[in-house]
């Protein structure tokens, strides 16, 4: 029953939630035109000013969670986020490294040093991140699984680096390759093994949206929302979807 009022939540908002990993085409190399669907940014914003009441209803926490912008984006583009979340009474962070410089393994090493040493024994922290701040997310919690309860992602390339994404031109072929193989060997010998909710949009202007389905972390399950890329950090569906994770994480 209690998975049944869960997946009737979620269609209720328009949002589908898999259990496991859905289908879906090759990923593309991104193209210049796919950016004419950011446009609907301005339609989350007015969902979530017409949701801020109903989404003070979820579930309380108090657990600490560390929350990681995108690429070249300031930590004050995960701000409304954080407010909200503590608002539920949730302990939570900015990921303390200012903007994201695009460092994705310099920077998960830096981040996992922190965590392990701000984390009191015993406890674990919940990792939020946005596009290429899913990316360290993840890979800190490859890393450091004993102290991360679990990961939430929106936007985020787990297929070929950023290859698939606005960024790969920034990148250089080379570099795309040498993250895609980096990647797909950690996958195949070191799976993440904390529970994953990948979130994703058909919509995404900036990443391929097939790039952002996890076949391979056994503990992830997938949601995909109407909101483009740059949307989802204003989206109220992710801000739910966030909060009941959270939530799960917490009872695990």
């Amino acid at each position: 029953m209690k998975t049944e009022i869960h997946t009737q939540k979620w269609a209720r908002l328009g949002v589908i939630a898999y259990e496991h990993p859905p289908e879906a085409p090759p990923p593309r190399p991104y193209l210049f035109k796919n950016l004419r669907s950011e446009w609907r940014l301005a339609v989350s914003v007015e969902r979530l000013i017409a949701s801020r009441k109903s989404l003070l209803s979820e579930a309380p926490g108090s657990a600490t969670v560390y929350l990681i912008p995108g690429w070249k984006t300031p930590e004050a583009a995960m701000a409304p986020l954080r407010r909200y979340l503590a608002k539920l009474g949730y302990d939570a962070r900015h990921w303390g490294f200012g903007t994201n410089k695009g460092n994705p393994e310099r920077d998960c090493t830096l981040f996992s040093e922190k965590l392990l040493s701000h984390t009191p024994h015993g406890e674990k922290a919940a990792l939020i991140g946005w596009s290429l701040g899913g990316v360290i997310a993840r890979e800190t919690a490859r890393a450091i699984p004993e102290v991360v309860s679990g990961v939430i992602t929106y936007g985020t390339p787990v297929i070929g680096g950023p290859t698939y994404t606005l960024a790969a031109r920034a990148w250089g072929t080379a570099e795309c390759r040498r993250l895609s193989a980096e990647i797909e060997k950690l996958d195949t010998e070191n799976p993440i093994q904390v529970p994953i909710a990948a979130i994703f949009s058909r919509r995404d202007g900036l990443v391929s949206w097939p790039a952002c389905i996890d076949r391979t972390s056994p503990k992830a399950r997938h949601f995909e929302v109407k909101a483009p890329h740059l949307a989802m950090g204003l989206d109220p569906d992710v801000w739910r979807i966030a909060a009941d994770e959270l939530n799960r994480f917490s009872s695990v």
